[in-house]
Parts: C-alpha cells; structure tokens; sequence
C-alpha cells in the first residue's frame, strides 16, 4: 500500500517536523536564565521597603522583598536602570550590577543628587 499525499499535505508534514527538531534542539541547547545562572544582575538596596514586591523600573523587571530589589540584566548602562528604580521607590542606598558596587558618586547622581 502507497500513500500519496498532495503538496499541501507534504509541506504541512515537513513544516511541523522542523518545528518539532527545533523545539527538541532549542531546548537542549538553550542557555539557562539569568537568575539560575547564579543570581540576579542587578541588586539594590531601597533607603525604605517597596509598597509593591514587583514593578518595572529602568527598563528591566524588579522584585522587591522589604528593602533589598533585583533583576536580571536589561539594555541599559546600570546607572540608568539605578534612575529608574529611584524614580519608581525612591532613595536607593547601594545599587550593584553584575556584583560590583556602584560608585559613590554615581549612586548620588542615580538618586538626583
């Protein structure tokens, strides 16, 4: 017994075949998130705690618990993602992106000063 299929029906088939091997690749060889790959890259810290535990601030996604925010890594240089977060929550007493501290004098200008 032959099958025959009409192109339609072979181009459907051939198209969710490669969907299929993409989906099964795409997972084996995409990279982790940011946050199991060891943390946040962004962590700060809020001179009072968030009313809101989430909000997006400096063009990344925060999440808050009392005073102590992070998020992963967003576009911007990190003094920007700093202005955000101090125009969403206000004073911010240490800002670190990728681990490193935030110079004193950027942290002033981060919080307007």
């Amino acid at each position: 017994m032959t099958l025959s299929l009409n192109r339609s029906s072979r181009l459907s088939i051939f198209v969710m075949a490669l969907a299929y091997t993409g989906l099964t690749f795409g997972t084996a060889i995409a990279p982790a998130p940011a946050a199991a790959q060891g943390g946040a890259y962004y962590t700060a810290t809020l001179a009072q705690p968030a009313d809101d535990n989430r909000a997006v601030a400096g063009g990344v996604a925060w999440s808050c618990e009392g005073t102590t925010c992070t998020a992963r890594k967003g576009t911007s240089r990190p003094i920007k993602v700093c202005r955000g977060l101090h125009r969403e929550f206000g004073e911010i007493t240490s800002f670190k992106a990728k681990g490193k501290e935030l110079a004193e004098d950027r942290l002033a200008k981060c919080n307007g000063n």
